[in-house]
């Protein structure tokens, strides 16, 4: 991984963040030969798959369930 010193980076900061975002490589930042800070490139997450076609119904899906327990109906 590159590093590289605060005043370097702020002089040409648009060019190292095309150039991390082009080459995946990470950069150091670094101020009086310290590192304060890294600029990575960004990885998108994996979109969630849809739930259609993953449910499947059995039995009577529309009568209600344990009517027999149901106070109300007494």
């Amino acid at each position: 991984m590159d590093t590289l010193s605060v005043s370097k980076f702020k002089a040409i900061c648009l060019a190292v963040v095309e150039e991390v975002a082009k080459t995946k490589q990470g950069v150091i930042i670094t101020k009086r030969g310290k590192p304060i800070a890294e600029l990575i490139p960004y990885e998108a997450e994996a979109e969630p798959a849809p739930l259609k076609d993953t449910v499947a119904f059995m039995g009577d899906i529309i009568s209600p369930v344990a009517q027999e327990d149901w106070e109300a109906l007494r």
